[in-house]
């Protein structure tokens, strides 16, 4: 199996207001912290005004896919509110104070299926919505899983299924895995 490696995403280096090619101009916390939002008013490249609402840099999250001894995959359903539905999902949760990334996603494993991994691999990390957000995700693969009980938050509403591989990839080929 493989080993894990450490988790990087490569931050660019801020360069000072005077040397960015837009402008801030005015800047409105819209929200409060934890899921800070932020509405700035820029001036582009192009000398035009807009309103720019995003999320700053901040939080992190982890996805693990988990595989068991046996090789088969371990998904939850999950209901999301803001779809009003039942959505397909790896393993998945934000990082709390004071963890480590590994730490974190050993946390959500067991919370969400009551898993434990013998090995882990970490997938490069990545932004999914940079145009809107500095929240990072950082994936991993859990192999050697078992499964206890789950002990999901109180309000989570989630369904641990195990599916064979091969059926884990014609979902994903199939676009039915959302998260």
């Amino acid at each position: 199996m493989p080993e894990s490696f450490p988790q990087r995403i490569h931050l660019p280096q801020l360069a000072p207001d005077e040397q960015q090619p837009w402008q801030t101009l005015s800047s409105q916390q819209l929200s409060p912290p934890p899921h800070v939002l932020l509405r700035d008013t820029v001036r582009t490249h192009h000398g035009r005004q807009l309103a720019y609402t995003y999320r700053p840099r901040g939080p992190r999250a982890v996805f693990v896919l988990p595989i068991t001894l046996a090789g088969e995959a371990v998904l939850i359903r999950q209901y999301r509110y803001p779809l009003r539905a039942w959505v397909w999902e790896v393993v998945a949760g934000g990082m709390e104070s004071g963890e480590d990334l590994q730490g974190s996603a050993a946390r959500e494993l067991r919370e969400e299926v009551g898993g434990a991994a013998a090995q882990w691999l970490a997938l490069p990390a990545f932004y999914p919505q940079p145009s809107v957000s500095g929240v990072a995700f950082y994936p991993f693969v859990a192999f050697g899983v078992t499964l206890g009980v789950a002990q999901p938050e109180a309000d989570e509403l989630i369904e641990r299924h195990v599916l064979p591989l091969a059926e884990t990839y014609r979902m994903l080929d199939a676009g039915e895995i959302l998260a």
